[in-house]
């Protein structure tokens, strides 16, 4: 029976595996752990499920015997990695959200990296371990799905392997909502945290956890329903010793593909499996590979590759200040046509003195009052015939006295030293 899947999964699969590295170099720079580790396990997952549909397509043939028990201890491992990276990705926009500490050290920031690795790596290792227990034989090969994990079905089972998805996607549940729920009450102290902090942005916060929340939806229901499955899709076999579990440890059984996909049971689980390593693929290079960081890399990688073929980035073009102050520059050092400068205006001050008496003081104190002489032209003054006076047109305060003229406080009205003008 031909994989009606084929070529599509194999497509996709490697190309999920290409998609989901490329966000790596600027996570890892980032001492974002968790998303490394994200991607490190999804990218393995792809790559495995790859070559096991490429190789075992239309048969069921047992080839390669090493491969096959390293693939299958991938599966083994993934099957919580994921999980137990979204555990880390939870954990530490938590600690941001409760915003614990204003700044971040160089030790403490080993220290959240070496936790991570301790969740993201050792549990998938201790699974890896404590399967091999409830593990009947080598492996099992299944056509157009490849190598697969063998666990019997007895009641230590449950917690050494088949519970464990649950019970981390529990606890990464947990933590999101710890983070909803600090991030709503500490609103200003979060943005200030993340306003100190170089390494994670506003932005890639809420990409992350979002992501993380997607994850949360999809790996509790679909792992609960796998122990569903497992619970009431087959007969659960009592316990009885090792040596009964491990019993003909080398055989190994294979599957053709017209035996296996008769049960509906067995095609959701293994496509199930399949495809939602893809589909982890695809939603972090959603989050993450149309970010802003992500298209500079993107353009810097482009003309970099441009320049090996001769094509030279255009020059970026001056705006806002920067076009203002070439301009202003151009201007200052660029002459005229007859080869000179362009002239500079300054105004000249005119001093106009007015002297005064004050009637409560028998001093007499001079005061200078200046005008530019744009000021002093629309002052025109008007000479009379019958005088030599100047009088001007503008109200007679203080500073539109000209200099020849005198006028004295006291106990009667201003007089002016001179005889009067006007008739």
């Amino acid at each position: 029976m031909s994989d009606p899947s084929y070529p599509a999964f194999p497509v996709f699969a490697f190309i999920s595996f290409v998609l989901v590295l490329i966000p790596l170099p600027w996570h890892f720079q980032a001492w974002n752990s968790g998303t490394c580790l994200y991607m490190i396990w999804t990218a393995l997952g792809c790559l495995n499920l790859f070559i096991n549909s490429i190789v075992w397509r239309d048969d069921a043939i047992d080839r390669a015997p090493i491969w096959c028990d390293i693939s299958t201890r991938i599966i083994v491992g993934v099957s919580v990695a994921i999980p137990a990276a979204s555990l880390c990705i939870n954990r530490r926009l938590y600690k941001i959200a409760s915003c614990q500490t204003a700044t971040i050290s160089i030790a403490q920031k080993k220290r959240a990296v070496m936790i991570d690795l301790a969740i993201g790596l050792g549990i998938p290792a201790i699974q890896m371990a404590l399967q091999f227990v409830v593990q009947g034989h080598r492996y099992d090969i299944f056509e157009d799905i490849g190598c697969y994990p063998t666990t019997v079905n007895t009641p230590p089972a449950y917690p050494l392997s088949f519970v464990w998805p649950t019970v981390i996607g529990l606890v990464s549940a947990v933590y999101c909502i710890l983070t909803l729920r600090a991030f709503m009450q500490r609103r200003a102290e979060f943005s200030q945290f993340l306003s100190s902090n170089t390494s994670l942005s506003v932005n890639r916060y809420f990409r992350l956890m979002a992501l993380a929340t997607v994850e949360l939806l999809f790996n509790v229901p679909l792992s609960s329903y796998g122990l569903y499955l497992n619970a009431t899709g087959r007969p659960i076999y009592r316990w009885k010793s090792w040596s009964d579990t491990h019993f003909d440890w080398y055989i190994i059984d294979t599957f053709p593909a017209i035996l296996w996909r008769t049960s509906t049971v067995s095609v959701v689980n293994f496509e199930l499996s399949r495809w939602l390593l893809v589909f982890c693929a695809l939603v972090f290079f959603g989050f993450f590979g149309f970010a802003e960081e992500a298209r500079k890399n993107y353009r810097r990688l482009y003309w970099s590759v441009a320049k090996r073929f001769g094509v030279v980035p255009p020059s970026k073009s001056p705006s806002g200040s920067n076009a203002l102050s070439s301009l202003k520059k151009y201007v200052q050092s660029s002459p005229v046509k007859s080869g000179g400068t362009l002239p500079v205006f300054v105004p000249r001050p005119l001093q106009l003195t007015s002297t005064k008496r004050d009637s409560l003081s028998s001093s007499t104190e001079p005061s200078s009052y200046q005008k530019s002489e744009f000021t002093a032209s629309v002052d025109q003054m008007v000479i009379y015939p019958d005088s030599k006076t100047h009088h001007s047109l503008t109200p007679e305060t203080p500073s539109s006295y000209t200099s020849s003229e005198t006028f004295t406080l006291g106990s009667s009205s201003p007089t002016h030293n001179h005889k009067s003008d006007f008739p």
